[in-house]
């Protein structure tokens, strides 16, 4: 069997049979982040031809698509995982997910088809990140923003060797996953040839907090309300400390698609 081969089964496995996020308290401090993000540098939502980098969120997270859609964004989104798919599409009720199977690394879009992009959590899953970044600059209209978002590499918690441990013994459910240094992402963003904007970060808790409360939210709901109440230091920190969000443990970038001169 193919290592793409590998790759698809993993992935569909992980969209027919992972439980549903949405409801613990970690989440709702997750969706209440993305949503100031996009307030800061999407606003104003309505109108906006908008592409998710995968469905994860929207099957099984904090559907944050499907917000946008609710204010005006005409959401389009992609994924590996038919089942996500399935399942992404029935977060929308009011406004349809023009959603199609597909890799972020060849993206079924013509080119500036986007005024905006966002992909969190998404390229750090493979090892052609390079390559999924020039296909999101490709497809975002110049003068376009994206929002692109990867595991903190300097998280305070760290997170990314909690990961790297359960990974190594087979249980962390999300598979391979890599993380990034500001500068690092920043790097990889300017080559090709996006401009960034600005840095921020989300999730400012420690990971392995978030994994057990939704643990907890999945599996002994009695439970998730000690879990819960231990998130909750974090999003008072979070709202009344904005210095914080820096150190989230995933990394927010902005970044704008050039306007060519006119010749």
């Amino acid at each position: 069997m193919s290592i793409r081969t590998t790759y698809l089964d993993f992935w569909h496995r992980v969209g027919d049979r992972f439980p549903d996020l949405a409801g613990a308290v970690s989440t709702r401090y997750y969706a209440d982040n993305e949503r100031r993000l996009f307030d800061e540098h999407f606003a104003p939502l309505g109108g906006l031809r908008m592409l998710k980098t995968d469905l994860w969120d929207e099957a099984k997270n904090t559907r944050i698509l499907a917000w946008a859609a609710a204010h005006g964004v005409r959401a389009y989104g992609v994924d590996i995982s038919e089942p996500t798919i399935r399942q992404a599409q029935a977060a929308f009720t009011a406004t349809p997910l023009r959603a199609a199977r597909a890799d972020v690394r060849d993206l079924p879009f013509r080119d500036a088809s986007f005024d905006a992009i966002y992909s969190m959590g998404t390229i750090e899953h493979f090892d052609e990140t390079e390559r999924a970044v020039a296909e999101m600059a490709r497809v975002l209209k110049p003068g376009g923003r994206a929002i692109i978002g990867v595991p903190n590499r300097h998280d305070p918690f760290f997170r990314p060797l909690f990961v790297a441990a359960l990974h190594t013994v087979g249980l962390y459910g999300y598979g391979f996953e890599k993380s990034y240094s500001r500068r690092s992402l920043r790097r990889m963003l300017e080559r090709a040839g996006l401009t960034v904007v600005d840095e921020t970060a989300i999730l400012f808790i420690p990971g392995y907090l978030r994994m057990l409360d939704l643990a907890c939210h999945t599996w002994c709901r009695p439970l998730s309300r000690l879990t819960g109440a231990l998130v909750q230091p974090f999003i008072v920190l979070d709202r009344h400390v904005p210095a914080v969000r820096r150190h989230g443990y995933l990394l927010a970038t902005i970044v704008t698609k050039p306007i060519a001169p006119a010749p």
